[in-house]
């Protein structure tokens, strides 16, 4: 069972709104400790100097996206098995695919709502307490 209150969480979106929506579900499922960062550089540089217990990363942004995280996260021993959800939007099945390639643990199809998501985090890191 995974404790909401205690699990620190990486959001990753290049969209202010996209990551407030975000913010305000995990906050409805009793997840505070939330780190918000606009894109694959940012988040790389918070992973490097924090700990971390979920990625929510966008796939399309500038800079590095998800993709480019995703891989990076998974090649990098000191946080190699994070568990990272991506976040996309429907007709992105190849990306999809390529994430999957890349170890991702789950993904969610936006438009998103509070069940989809809880369901998602859920099924990789056990239920919310």
């Amino acid at each position: 069972m995974a404790d909401g209150h205690a699990m620190r969480i990486l959001v990753v979106d290049d969209q202010r709104a996209m990551r407030t929506l975000i913010r305000s579900t995990l906050f409805a499922l009793h997840c505070s400790n939330i780190v918000e960062c606009g894109d694959g550089e940012e988040a790389l540089s918070e992973l490097s100097v924090g700990h971390f217990d979920l990625v929510i990363s966008d796939l399309n942004m500038p800079n590095l996206d998800g993709l480019g995280l995703l891989r990076a996260v998974r090649s990098n021993p000191d946080f190699g098995r994070l568990p990272f959800i991506m976040l996309t939007s429907r007709g992105e099945s190849a990306l999809v695919k390529q994430a999957i390639d890349l170890g991702v643990n789950n993904y969610v199809i936006k438009p998103f709502n509070l069940v989809t998501l809880k369901s998602k985090i859920e099924s990789v890191m056990g239920p919310l307490a």
